[in-house]
């Protein structure tokens, strides 16, 4: 069967879902906020506001940039945040204690690059998928002793604490070197003796690549990770509105050509036949 991801697919799951979320008497806490949008049902930390959290450290998908927060999924964020009529205020808070941050309620939801997973639906509800990523193993360019990831074996492996590059890392070495941003590692990367490769998004390689850095990615993907919003389980209005206005931006155009901006690419038109989908 033929896997090709669509935008369809999106529209007809959110096009299933309740319309987003308001009543007559609902009240809004924001200028120009669209009827019911802002009120009460959604349970937001600062009524009027769309409050979501990434690391700010995963460039180019998040990250700070001239004292501003900046990245695809900061526009996203934007975006999805504008069409639920809602201020978008993206925060950022360590990647470690992320999944913490939300269940104690320091922020609306996560916005940042988090790929479904079952662990974590044990403890927040995740959106549709708002991209498609691989998870690649890049090497030090001109390194003949990794060529594919039976080679990573007793290999020193860079990656970010408590991401699926963490776990999958840990299938093929307890040499694991931990770091808060992978651009980083891949930086640590490039520097003979430190790491023997890194395990990241593709696209997240590919950005520093055209950075400068001297890496090369090895083999297929891994798996291909769903990236989607995470909210509080509870919280099933917010969810509903979320889904409803990814879908929304993805049938007018706003999704695509903000992914063009990015990655002069549409990151959810994916071929995913024959490859492992991370969940």
């Amino acid at each position: 069967m033929n896997k090709k991801f669509t935008t369809a697919g999106v529209i007809l799951t959110a096009g299933m879902l309740l319309a987003a979320c308001g009543s007559d008497d609902s009240t809004t806490g924001s200028e120009g906020s669209s009827e019911g949008a802002a009120g009460s049902d959604l349970n937001l930390m600062e009524e009027g506001k769309f409050t979501t959290a990434s690391s700010g450290l995963y460039k180019p998908f998040n990250y700070e940039e001239g004292g501003n927060l900046t990245g695809f999924d900061i526009e996203i964020g934007n975006a999805i945040a504008e069409e639920m009529g809602l201020e978008p205020n993206p925060v950022t808070t360590p990647w470690e204690t992320i999944i913490q941050g939300l269940t104690t309620d320091r922020f609306d939801a996560i916005l940042g690059s988090m790929a479904i997973t079952e662990e974590r639906q044990e403890q927040v509800s995740f959106s549709d998928p708002y991209y498609y990523s691989g998870g690649v193993i890049f090497v030090r360019e001109g390194n003949t002793e990794i060529q594919s990831e039976a080679d990573l074996e007793g290999a020193t492996i860079g990656v970010v604490g408590q991401s699926t590059y963490d776990t999958a890392a840990q299938k093929y070495t307890d040499d694991i070197q931990y770091y808060n941003s992978d651009v980083v590692a891949l930086q640590d990367l490039t520097v003979e003796g430190r790491l023997d490769a890194v395990i990241t998004a593709d696209v997240v390689g590919f950005e520093a690549q055209n950075a400068g850095l001297e890496i090369e990615m090895v083999g297929d993907p891994l798996w291909i990770e769903q990236a989607a919003v995470a909210v509080r389980p509870e919280d099933e209005a917010l969810l509903e509105a979320i889904n409803e206005a990814l879908a929304t931006i993805i049938e007018n155009g706003t999704y695509t050509e903000i992914s063009e901006k990015w990655f002069g690419r549409d990151l959810l038109d994916v071929d995913l036949e024959g490859v492992e989908i991370l969940n």
